[in-house]
C-alpha cells in the first residue's frame, strides 16, 4: 500500500495532514521534557524543572552517553532514534542539576517515548 499524502493543495492552499505535525511531548506537573547539552558533562533528557542562565535543574533524567539512530539532538529531540539498541542511556536519576548548559531542545511526545524505551546501558 503507497503512503498517504502529508500535504494537499485546493485552490492554491496546501493543507497538512494533522497527524504529520510533531506533537510536543506530554508534559509532567506543567513541566517539558528537553534535551539539553553542556559545555563538559554531556547530554541528558529530562524535564525542565529550573532554568537560572546556564544553570538547569531536570527531573527524572537520562544522560544521553551515546546515541544513534539520529543525526544530531535536533533529529533526536524531534523523532527519537530508530536503533535504540546502539544506544548507551544509563538509568534514570530523580533530579541533575547541570551547570553550563549551552543548548535546550523540547522533545515530541514521540521522541520522550523513544528516549524512554532504550534499555538502561550499564558497565
Amino acid at each position: 500500500m503507497a503512503d498517504q499524502p502529508k500535504t494537499i493543495e485546493l485552490d492554491g492552499v496546501k493543507y497538512i495532514r494533522q497527524d504529520s505535525i510533531a506533537q510536543p511531548a506530554t508534559k509532567v506537573d506543567g513541566l517539558e521534557y528537553v534535551i539539553c547539552r553542556t559545555y563538559s558533562a554531556g547530554v541528558f533528557a529530562g524535564y525542565l524543572k529550573a532554568e537560572n542562565g546556564q544553570e538547569v535543574t531536570l527531573i527524572q533524567a537520562r544522560r544521553i552517553w551515546r546515541w544513534v539512530g539520529a543525526a544530531t539532538l535536533s533529529q533526536l529531540a524531534m523523532d527519537g532514534t530508530s536503533n535504540p539498541s546502539g544506544c548507551k542511556f544509563p538509568c534514570e536519576v530523580p533530579i541533575v542539576t547541570l551547570k553550563q548548559v549551552t543548548e535546550i531542545i523540547p522533545c515530541t511526545e514521540k521522541a520522550k517515548q523513544s528516549i524512554g524505551e532504550v534499555a538502561i546501558w550499564r558497565a
